[in-house]
């Protein structure tokens, strides 16, 4: 079996059978630390992001032989290595299953131009995929202490809504989900207040920042981690970002079946925000998946455009736009493609292109794809067929990531296309429980 040697920058990996799997911060310390500890650390002891100290390279069987195993076989070929020997066979196999209980369709729009659909989970958005992995992981990581384990999230919307639905149920954990009132859409609020049970939503009298603010106290606050054992679902959690390199994976399987892949090689288009699916993506890459480059397809938050442009990192603050889960100034995943490109901008830049769009670009293309194409695009997937027009050269394959559902903005697509119909949901059967922008308040509810 093929061999490498590594330096730890996540790049450069090896391949053998019995290889240790573990975890190292993207900022230089000792940690040293398991699939496990990763999980329940959320961040490293010096505040950065974890990373696989090594990445798998794949053989080229495996990608010659890809349309004959299922997805979840794919998915375990490939998560294995991460996980170790943190979760056995069953129990990986059993999240897996779990996980992937929905389609993920490649879809063509027009000619050489594919839709890669994230959006057929229980909340309609991309982020199912790592919600789930991630709650199936925390299932069988309890500690002994005989604390209770809560999980506090504060949420704009999607995040929220996905993290209840994969925590749903899940025994030996509470989740408390922080959104600030009158701020998300009617959809979002009725995804993230008509499960119950173990699922407490939460409406802030504030914004999104008070919401954060209080959940960023809580962790900090000594005398609740004594009694609780607090855990936090959001994007920088590494079992919320491996999961979702299987997409590329699984669209690979799909244009080989159709016969799409050409020499000329194939180009995914990634909407950006925070940078997770575009790092998974480059993970996917490393591990041997031929693609040929990848395209960050961002909205007027141009911090990573400006990157790749310039090679200089300057964020800032964000601004509000039509796709606003990429409404990022100051992306975090940008600490993990610099680890994994060992800082070497010139990689970066000649394996990734960057684009940003503005809101009226944005309605202008899900007015144009579906008037030439009857295919309806939120305002995340028409930024990613943008990017990807821009970028596709001739005879190339091109993919660009469906991230949610249409229905999920209603009010963006109406504004150009008037024949959608989209049915407004339910509230009366929501619960949901009010609280000022005090975190007194917050540790009442929680211990």
């Amino acid at each position: 079996m093929q061999t490498r040697n590594n330096n730890e920058s996540g790049s450069e990996t090896i391949l053998t059978k019995n290889i240790k799997m573990y975890y190292i911060s993207t900022r230089p310390n000792e940690e040293r630390i398991s699939f496990r500890e990763a999980v329940l650390n959320g961040l490293s002891t010096n505040g950065g992001l974890y990373l696989p100290a090594n990445i798998p390279l794949l053989p080229s069987s495996f990608f010659k032989d890809i349309e004959k195993p299922d997805d979840k076989e794919i998915a375990f070929r490939l998560l294995k290595p991460f996980v170790g020997d943190s979760l056995n066979d069953e129990q990986l196999m059993g999240i897996i299953s779990r996980t992937l209980s929905f389609p993920i369709p490649v879809v063509k729009v027009e000619k050489r131009i594919y839709s890669l659909e994230l959006f057929h989970g229980p909340t309609q958005a991309f982020k199912d995929v790592g919600a789930m992995f991630m709650s199936g992981c925390l299932s069988h990581f309890e500690d002994d202490s005989g604390k209770k384990t809560v999980v506090l999230v504060a949420t704009s919307g999607d995040t929220g809504s996905a993290v209840a639905h994969g925590f749903y149920r899940m025994p030996g954990i509470s989740v408390k989900i922080l959104f600030p009132k009158g701020k998300i859409s009617p959809y979002q609020e009725y995804q993230i207040c008509s499960l119950g049970e173990n699922i407490e939503a939460i409406e802030v009298n504030g914004n999104f920042d008070d919401c954060q603010t209080l959940v960023k106290m809580a962790f900090e606050d000594k005398k609740l981690q004594e009694k609780v054992r607090l855990s936090s679902a959001n994007s920088i959690n590494i079992a919320r970002l491996l999961p979702q390199m299987l997409y590329y994976f699984f669209a690979y399987k799909q244009l080989k079946a159709l016969g799409e892949i050409s020499d000329r090689g194939t180009v995914v288009s990634v909407p950006s925000g925070n940078l997770g699916n575009l790092t998974a993506g480059l993970i996917a890459k490393k591990m041997g998946l031929p693609i040929k480059r990848f395209v960050a397809s961002n909205n007027s938050n141009d911090t990573f455009t400006k990157y790749i442009e310039t090679g200089k990192y300057s964020p800032k603050a964000s601004v509000q736009t039509y796709s606003n889960a990429m409404d990022v100034g100051a992306p975090s995943n940008i600490e993990r493609i610099h680890h994994i490109y060992k800082r070497d901008n010139a990689a970066i830049s000649s394996e990734i292109s960057a684009y940003s769009f503005s809101d009226e670009e944005t309605l202008t293309e899900i007015a144009s794809c579906y008037s030439k194409n009857k295919h309806l695009l939120d305002p995340h997937s028409a930024i990613g067929k943008l990017g990807l027009q821009k970028a596709l050269k001739e005879n190339e394959t091109g993919i660009f990531l469906a991230t949610a559902s249409p229905k999920k903005f209603s009010e963006v697509i109406s504004m150009v296309i008037q024949d959608s119909e989209f049915e407004n949901p339910d509230l009366s059967a929501c619960t949901k429980t009010a609280m000022d922008n005090d975190i007194k308040q917050l540790i009442d509810k929680i211990a």
